[in-house]
């Protein structure tokens, strides 16, 4: 298994789906953890899973973080894992400053950065709307790359990586979710070009490419429960494995990028998608 003992890690959109895997994941591998999300419930509850999953040697300290101020939430007796969490929209530059200021004020430094958070919409190119684009371009390109830039000084100092959610619809098209998939092709390509800039600080950059996980991401672009079930059963004939993937199988894959069983790795966009992008229709 990847080894990230006491690597300080930063994941956004970590109150949910992939996010909150890759946040559990990490913990279990020993990692310290600095998770952000607009959802405080929702992140609370992501750190309660990653003190469950981390090795019971000490105390579990965790901090919840508003741009503006800074709260003690609760210690847990039986964990060694240490949690920052940061609630707000990572599309605040205030809360994207003081997240990377908090993270190395708790923790000393930064290792690893992982770019999750995201958000879709179901439009196409007749029925999109711009103020619906920027917000979709917002958060999972922007807000990436803004995060990414703060970063890269601490990570310079690590020799860190930097981990980027992308999709499966980069590199596929289909004939609805224009914005979403757009912004996902931007991400690979911002990968690519980082991954080559920072080289020289032996800062590796990779992105994952999942195909279709299940996830609250497909109810809150208003996908009714029936259409939802309708998607996952057809999605086992779009993925050459038979079946959709799990949130686990792409945290793994975080995991394994962020360390140094992929020290030799950088700039490339790592499927996992059960084979989705290379079928063909018939």
């Amino acid at each position: 298994m990847p080894d990230l003992r006491g690597k300080v890690t930063i994941i956004t959109g970590a109150s949910s789906g992939i996010g909150k895997g890759t946040a559990v994941e990490f913990a279990q591998l020993g990692a310290h953890l600095a998770l952000t999300g607009r959802n405080q419930e929702n992140l609370q509850a992501t750190a309660k899973a990653c003190a469950e999953a981390g090795t019971p040697q000490g105390k579990v300290f965790i901090c919840l973080f508003t741009w503006h101020m800074v709260n003690l939430v609760s210690h847990y007796d039986c964990r060694s894992l240490r949690i920052l969490l940061v609630t707000g929209d990572i599309c605040d530059e205030n809360v994207r400053k003081n997240l990377v200021e908090q993270t190395v004020q708790k923790f000393g430094k930064i290792d690893v950065l992982v770019n999750n958070a995201g958000t879709a919409r179901p439009d196409t190119v007749e029925t999109m709307d711009m103020a619906g684009y920027d917000a979709v371009m917002g958060v999972n390109v922007r807000s990436a790359v803004a995060l990414t830039q703060l970063c890269v000084p601490h990570l310079t100092k690590t020799k860190g990586a930097i981990v980027n959610v992308s999709s499966v619809r980069a590199i596929r098209a289909f004939p609805s979710g224009l914005s979403y998939s757009m912004s996902k092709a931007a991400v690979d390509q911002f990968t690519r070009c980082v991954a080559l800039e920072l080289a020289s600080k032996q800062i590796r950059v990779n992105s994952v490419v999942p195909g279709v996980i299940p996830t609250e991401i497909f109810k809150r672009t208003g996908m009714s429960e029936e259409d939802y079930t309708k998607l996952l059963e057809h999605s086992k004939s779009t993925h050459a494995l038979g079946r959709v993937g799990k949130v686990s199988e792409v945290a793994k894959t975080i995991a394994f990028l962020a360390s140094s069983d992929a020290s030799f790795i950088t700039g490339a966009q790592v499927p996992v998608d059960g084979g989705m992008q290379v079928m063909c229709p018939r």
